[in-house]
């Protein structure tokens, strides 16, 4: 077993207070004032799933227009070909 650390830093009391669930989080006044912010409506999966409005029904819209273009609409032009 290692001697004691020589700079005081104690790595299990740092754990311990660096959890959500610490001692200190308990004793916090204000954290459950806090607590509206990361939950109901605010959760994070709430607040970014509503980043790009659209992007799913123009995803499909384009996915569709490009199969239609594919085996609907034909080039009769024949760019590149010598008119003699």
């Amino acid at each position: 077993m290692p001697g004691p650390n020589p700079t005081g830093f104690n790595v299990a009391e740092f754990k311990a207070a660096a959890s959500p669930r610490s001692v200190w989080a308990k004793k916090d006044p204000w954290a459950r004032y806090e607590a509206w912010r990361y939950t109901g409506p605010f959760s994070r999966w709430n607040r970014f799933k509503g980043l790009f409005p659209g992007l799913g029904v123009a995803s499909v819209a384009f996915a569709g227009y490009c199969v239609y273009e594919a085996m609907f609409l034909k080039d009769d032009h024949h760019h590149g070909d010598s008119h003699h």
